[in-house]
């Protein structure tokens, strides 16, 4: 039995599917050949960026070194905050809806390796900068357009 915090199970149990503020942390990690790493999602089988919620009591970069670990496998360090990007709205499969907030930091890998779970992670996969498929929300679609102009500390 999973006993870790789930807030959106827990938050969900109470509103329903209304919508919610939800905040989020991700990041963008490069290999060494400076292609970046994508997640083919399980709930929409398309492509983004690791990262998910953050949990009571976690800081961001706390988030999405959890997050990234658990999606991928690998244990990264934050380096920098690439923007917070705050107006969005997406309403998932399962009749979910939220403004989500989303932290996505530029971040280096330190160790493991490429895990799939085959239920929230179904394929990792490196790309070359300029050969992104479509990633699933244009939340991720903005930080990466900041991360690759080199813009940093971006709010959206």
């Amino acid at each position: 039995m999973d006993t870790k915090p789930d807030y959106i199970r827990w938050i969900r149990g109470k509103v329903g599917h209304e919508p919610i503020i939800l905040n989020f942390a991700g990041g963008i990690i490069c290999n060494e050949q400076d292609e970046v790493l994508l997640q083919r999602r399980g709930d929409t089988n398309t492509w983004g960026f690791p990262g998910g919620a953050l949990e009571l009591g976690e800081s961001a970069d706390e988030a999405a070194v959890r997050e990234i670990l658990e999606e991928t496998g690998l244990t990264v360090r934050t380096e920098r905050l690439i923007g917070v990007y705050t107006k969005y709205f997406n309403r998932y499969p399962n009749g979910d809806a939220a403004q989500t907030i989303a932290f996505f930091f530029e971040c280096n890998v330190t160790g493991g390796e490429l895990t799939v779970d085959g239920g929230e992670t179904l394929e990792l996969k490196f790309f070359p900068k300029n050969s992104l498929p479509p990633l699933f929300v244009k939340q991720h679609q903005d930080a990466y357009e900041d991360w690759l102009g080199g813009r940093y500390g971006a709010y959206r």
